[in-house]
C-alpha cells in the first residue's frame, strides 16, 4: 500500500494527460498484455503482442512480467511521439538507472542482458528502445486513434466528476484500489511507501494497459504521475492480417485512416493522432501524397493534407478492424 500526502499546493494543481503517451504506453502494454486477464479483455491488441514477439523479445526478458517496473521506462516527457519518448529515456542519468534497475531485478534471476542493463550500458539501451519502438509500431499504432479517443472520453467523464462533487468525488471514483483519506491517498500499488506530494500537483493518467494496478512516481520538481486502470475500448474482432498495412506498412496506413476522418489534417495533427514525430508524419504523407492518395496545401503556417479521390477510393475498400 502507498500513502501518499497530499498538501494544498498538489491539490490545487490536480490535472489529467493530454492525451495518451506513446513511448510510456507501450511500456506498460508490453508488460499488462502478457497477464492473461488483460489480454482476455483486449484480444485484438493481445494477438498483434504475440504476433510481433520475435522482434519484440528484448522487452520480455529485460522487463519482469508483471508488478514494479523502473520509473524512467515511463516518462513524464516525451509525449509528442514515440521518437521523444525514447530520447528522454536515452538522456536519463546512469546512476538513476542503476539505481531503478536494481530495485526491479531484486526477484529476477541474473542474465547477462540484464546485467549489462543495470551497468546503463548503451548497447542495451538501444536494443530496448528499438524494441519498444517496434512494439508501438505493431501492437499500437493501429489501434492510437481508439485509445486517443477513449482517454478523452475518460477525461471528459471524470472532469465532470469533478465539477459536480470536487476533489474528493473525483479521487474516490478513480479506481477500487485508489481511496481518498484526506490528506492520504491510499493506493494499492505494486509496492508499499509513504511518500509525500511534490507541492507541483498531481497528473492523473487514465490506462487501458496499465496493468491490474495502479503506479505512482514521485520525483522533486515534478508533479505525482498517477496511472490508473480503466475499462479498454471496444476492439473489432481480430483478423488474420490487415491487407492495408500490408501494402503500406501500419504506420502509413495509420496515417491514411486518420486523413479518412472528419476534421482538418496539419502535419502536426497527424503526428499527435499516430503517435510519431512531425518529420516522420512530413515523410509519410509526402509518400502518400507522392502515390496520388493524399494532398497537401499550404494555409497560413500549417500544411493541411486530405485524401485524393484515389486515396478515398482505397479507404472504402478498407476491411480493417482498426479503422475508428
Amino acid at each position: 500500500m502507498i500513502s501518499l500526502r497530499l498538501g494544498a499546493a498538489d491539490l490545487t494543481r490536480i490535472r489529467f494527460g493530454s492525451r495518451p503517451h506513446p513511448v510510456g504506453t507501450a511500456i506498460l502494454a508490453s508488460q499488462a498484455l502478457r497477464d492473461p486477464v488483460v489480454a482476455a479483455r483486449m484480444p485484438v491488441l493481445a494477438a498483434r503482442a504475440q504476433a510481433a514477439s520475435a522482434s519484440t523479445a528484448a522487452l520480455r526478458h529485460l522487463l519482469p512480467a508483471r508488478g514494479l517496473l523502473p520509473d524512467f521506462l515511463t516518462p513524464l516527457h516525451g509525449i509528442e511521439s514515440v521518437a521523444a519518448g525514447i530520447e528522454s529515456i536515452m538522456a536519463t542519468p546512469r546512476r538513476r538507472i542503476t539505481a531503478e534497475l536494481t530495485e526491479t531485478y531484486a526477484k529476477l534471476p541474473p542474465s547477462l542482458w540484464r546485467r549489462r542493463f543495470v551497468a546503463a550500458d548503451p548497447q542495451i539501451l538501444e536494443l530496448l528502445t528499438r524494441a519498444v519502438d517496434r512494439y508501438f509500431e505493431a501492437v499500437l499504432a493501429p489501434s492510437w486513434s481508439q485509445l486517443t479517443a477513449a482517454h478523452r472520453g475518460h477525461v471528459e467523464h471524470r472532469s465532470r466528476t469533478y465539477a459536480r462533487s470536487g476533489v474528493d468525488g473525483l479521487l474516490n471514483e478513480l479506481h477500487p484500489s485508489i481511496r481518498w483519506r484526506p490528506p492520504i491517498l491510499e493506493i494499492d500499488s505494486w509496492w508499499s511507501a509513504e511518500l509525500t506530494g511534490t507541492g507541483e500537483g498531481v497528473l492523473l493518467i487514465p490506462g487501458p494497459l496499465a496493468g491490474l494496478r495502479p503506479r505512482v512516481l514521485v520525483r522533486p520538481g515534478q508533479p505525482v504521475l498517477l496511472v490508473y486502470p480503466v475499462d479498454p475500448p471496444p476492439e473489432s474482432p481480430p483478423t488474420r492480417h490487415d491487407p492495408l498495412a500490408q501494402l503500406l506498412g501500419a504506420t502509413r496506413a495509420a496515417v491514411l485512416r486518420h486523413l479518412g476522418e472528419p476534421g482538418r489534417h496539419t502535419t502536426t495533427t497527424v503526428s499527435r493522432l499516430a503517435g510519431i514525430s512531425v518529420s516522420s508524419a512530413s515523410e509519410h504523407t509526402a509518400a502518400l501524397r507522392g502515390a496520388g492518395l493524399v494532398d497537401s496545401e499550404r494555409v497560413g503556417g500549417a500544411k493541411v493534407h486530405r485524401l485524393t479521390p484515389l486515396g478515398i477510393h482505397l479507404l472504402a475498400g478498407d476491411a480493417s478492424p482498426t479503422r475508428g
